[in-house]
């Protein structure tokens, strides 16, 4: 066991407080990560201060992480120590259920573990990056590519893959009209992961303040939602919607939006039901679907195609201290786009 120092919340809803934490030895095929960034994500949020129900304490959030191998187990083949890397939303997975197999361990039906707020199989809680190191099996580890700084790089892990995995998965591309619906941590990497894939970006967001960092991140086109003319304007546009706020939302209004066949996709995940007339998406035969995270072949190839078009994330760097006004400045929509942690503050 190694014990090093860490961010975490000591209960729901308490500051985040500087604390340790013991890691495991490193085994087999493990691999020891020095942490040197890690992402702010709104999911932690959630979850420290149980939004999304009933969580692990004292929690260590954090599941945006970029690092460099110090040490590798004797069965490790994929990584050498020096190696630059990152690790995602997940650290273990069955490995044995039909989509384990297919590379789609985000829906491994067999319990995925996470990075944070969840129980390894080794029966012990699994604690994320904000902390100095971590130690991960190498199946569960990704390369960043020399193109990407690691600390632009972290919130892709994220970000990035949240966005990439849908925005792939319903065709995004050449001839194809996309809206990306909020223009926050996850929206700022989905207009630029679709304008990269070719599509005809769009932007609806609440506002029109961030209009002109929607343009120049890859939009063409940015729309306030709460003009209801936008709404009139735009009615039957889209090809795909990819909604990645996590607050409730008028579905039909936005499912107007679709052309016939179009696809309404949610990313965000409010803390609340949200109500649907079923008229909305027979109508048109229109889907409304949902996508979790991508798997982790998906994640390499994300970062590698970020790496090829120059595409990080918007960052802001802060110091471990600064954590808990993040939080607030997170909930008040108050980043551009992205804060991420220089964990050498820890």
């Amino acid at each position: 066991m190694t014990t090093v120092a860490a961010y975490a919340a000591p209960s729901a809803k308490a500051p985040l407080e500087r604390t340790t934490i013991e890691r495991r030895a490193v085994r087999e095929f493990d691999v020891l990560i020095d942490i040197e960034f890690a992402g702010i994500c709104h999911s932690d949020i959630h979850q420290a201060r149980e939004g999304w129900g009933e969580a692990i304490f004292p929690m260590v959030p954090g599941h945006e992480i970029a690092g460099v191998v110090s040490e590798v187990g004797p069965g490790v083949t994929r990584f050498a120590v020096g190696d630059r890397v990152g690790v995602g939303c997940l650290v273990d997975s069955c490995r044995e259920c039909d989509n384990c197999k297919a590379g789609l361990e985000q829906y491994c039906t067999g319990g995925s573990v996470g990075t944070y707020n969840a129980i390894g199989k080794d029966g012990e809680p699994t604690y994320g990056g904000y902390a100095q190191k971590i130690v991960v099996d190498e199946n569960y580890v990704v390369r960043i590519p020399d193109g990407l700084a690691l600390d632009v790089a972290a919130p892709l892990l994220c970000a990035g893959i949240t966005t990439y995995s849908p925005l792939k998965h319903w065709n995004a591309g050449p001839g194809k009209k996309v809206a990306i619906l909020g223009m926050g941590g996850l929206g700022h990497m989905g207009v630029k992961i679709a304008n990269a894939l070719g599509a005809e970006v769009t932007v609806l967001s609440q506002s029109l303040r961030k209009k002109d960092d929607g343009l120049k991140l890859g939009a063409a086109h940015y729309y306030a939602t709460s003009d209801e003319n936008t709404f009139k304007e735009l009615a039957g546009t889209f090809d795909l919607i990819l909604s990645t706020v996590s607050a409730p939302l008028n579905l039909d209004a936005y499912l107007s939006l679709l052309k016939t066949d179009g696809a309404f996709v949610n990313v965000g995940a409010p803390e609340e039901p949200v109500a649907l007339n079923l008229f909305s998406v027979i109508g048109g035969r229109k889907t409304l679907a949902g996508s979790g995270i991508g798997g982790i072949q998906e994640t390499q190839e994300m970062l590698d195609f970020c790496a090829e078009h120059g595409l990080g994330a918007e960052i802001e760097l802060i110091a471990a201290q600064e954590i808990n006004d993040a939080y607030e400045r997170v909930l008040a929509s108050d980043v551009r786009y992205r804060f991420v942690i220089d964990t050498s503050t820890i």
